[in-house]
């Protein structure tokens, strides 16, 4: 946990590439929105969206930003590690700081996500009986606790 810190305004253009980044690896062949996924989804609009959440933000630094997380209270809002850094322990050591050091508990993953929720049963998650659909899509969440 040592490469983890708050994040800054200064970092909100490397995170917003690592979400982007998985956002189209991970998403785009579940939802298959060519309009969000190539056209909204830019590291100008990101940057602009978390401007005001940054401080709910940590990042794995250890000279370059490699992963994120966001916690909301005891909620993982968002976990993403630069997908080619993937398998490095970059994203359990970010869980690891959520559990340890702000007492995160809960999280909600795409239903279709299985390598990510495979990930968080790794560390201690586990799914709930708790679904929602994914705000304007026909696709499901599942929330996961410790």
């Amino acid at each position: 946990m040592e490469h983890i810190r708050q994040a800054a305004s200064v970092d909100l253009s490397r995170i917003a590439e690592i979400i982007i980044f998985n956002y189209r690896l991970n998403f785009y062949p579940i939802f298959r929105n060519d309009y969000y996924y190539f056209n909204e989804l830019q590291v100008p609009n990101l940057m602009k969206q978390y401007e005001s959440i940054v401080s709910s933000m940590f990042v794995y630094d250890d000279g370059a930003v490699k992963g994120v997380i966001q916690i909301d209270g005891n909620e993982i809002k968002k976990l993403f590690v630069e997908p080619v850094l993937q398998g490095n322990s970059i994203g359990s050591d970010l869980l690891e700081f959520a559990v340890q050091k702000r007492n995160a508990d809960t999280l909600w993953a795409l239903e279709k996500n299985i390598r990510a929720i495979r990930f968080y049963e790794r560390h201690g998650f586990h799914v709930t009986a708790d679904k929602k659909l994914e705000e304007d899509t026909t696709e499901y969440l599942v929330r996961l606790e410790r």
